[in-house]
């Protein structure tokens, strides 16, 4: 569920992502801890030793569970 007043987050404006090779759709402005729980994703990652189910614990950049890899690939359009 997302806060319909927040300042940041542009609604009009859907981003294309991917996480675990599956494509999910987010908002501009939206951080990837809430677009992935938008989208109903709550396992993120596992642990190191045991391997066991990890989730998003908080909202902030302190995140323990929160080691991902980002790649970014720049789309251009030519326009004629």
């Amino acid at each position: 569920m997302r806060y319909k007043n927040n300042k940041n987050l542009e609604n009009n404006k859907s981003v294309r992502f991917y996480f675990d090779n599956k494509e999910y759709f987010g908002f501009e402005g939206d951080t990837l801890a809430s677009a992935l729980l938008a989208n109903d994703v709550h396992l993120v990652g596992r642990s190191f030793k045991y391997h066991r189910p990890r989730g998003i614990y908080t909202a902030g950049s302190e995140e323990p569970n929160g080691i991902v890899q980002l790649v970014f690939y720049k789309t251009c359009c030519r326009t004629w």
